[in-house]
């Protein structure tokens, strides 16, 4: 990445969230959702956020001694870690703006920003970046509403001045298909880079680009990642997306 290219604020920012040697590290616990159904299986809605508030509190004060940076959601994570201490001035803070969930249908996902939140908010509680999470397909009928989305929160963030971090999620748009097949997840998630890039987007989460159980062969990883990597005009890092560390996310990042 050239510094030349980012204004002070959004490179300050990145430079929050890297570790000595440039490399993007990330602790994400800005989960609340899939955090209630882990912490209570049996019921979800029980969850109280002083628990959510507790469980991260905990996590974070631990977890953030390691990682140089730490994504959390603005209401039941980020302003209590800071403010219990569990997080140090020393670690960068990148706050999710979207709602949790996506409104609309399963075929037709509405991705939105939370409630009385949004960049600037994030901005004067001292995040060093924005991360937004928008789902998204190309042939899906709310692509280009999606796509303006990102745009206004892309806007926004050059605005204040701000790194923003682009978290695109691939899913079907096919009521007949739960999951998308490798080769169209590779289009997909290569579609979303190149269609969902503005000015303004710094770095974008990237799915892995195929599914591995269906591609096994690494030489087609690398093709996939080189495509994206061809597609994407800023730089990308890949998601987590809880799968196994040692046996399925390492071998996608030596692959990346």
């Amino acid at each position: 990445m050239n510094k030349t290219h980012l204004s002070l604020g959004k490179w300050r920012g990145l430079q929050q969230c890297a570790t000595q040697r440039g490399a993007l590290v990330t602790m994400a616990i800005d989960q609340r959702n899939n955090l209630r159904q882990s912490l209570r299986p049996d019921n979800p809605d029980a969850v109280t956020p002083a628990e959510m508030v507790t469980f991260k509190t905990e996590v974070v004060s631990v977890l953030s001694q390691v990682a140089p940076s730490v994504l959390m959601d603005p209401e039941v994570g980020a302003a209590q870690c800071v403010a219990a201490g569990a997080l140090s001035g020393q670690n960068g803070l990148m706050v999710a703006v979207e709602a949790t969930g996506y409104a609309g249908n399963a075929t037709e996902r509405q991705s939105r920003l939370l409630p009385n939140w949004g960049v600037a908010k994030s901005r004067r509680m001292g995040a060093s970046a924005v991360k937004l999470l928008v789902y998204y397909h190309p042939d899906a009928p709310n692509a280009r509403d999606m796509e303006d989305f990102v745009k206004q929160v892309a806007e926004d963030s050059l605005a204040n001045d701000i790194a923003f971090f682009l978290e695109p999620l691939s899913y079907s748009p096919d009521p007949s298909k739960k999951n998308l097949a490798s080769e169209e997840k590779r289009r997909v998630v290569i579609a979303s880079a190149r269609n969902l890039v503005v000015p303004g987007v710094d770095v974008v989460k990237a799915e892995f680009p195929l599914e591995i159980k269906e591609q096994p062969d690494e030489r087609h990883w690398a093709e996939a990642c080189a495509e994206l990597s061809a597609a994407c005009a800023v730089p990308w890092v890949l998601l987590s997306a809880g799968v196994n560390y040692e046996i399925v996310f390492c071998a996608r990042s030596l692959v990346a």
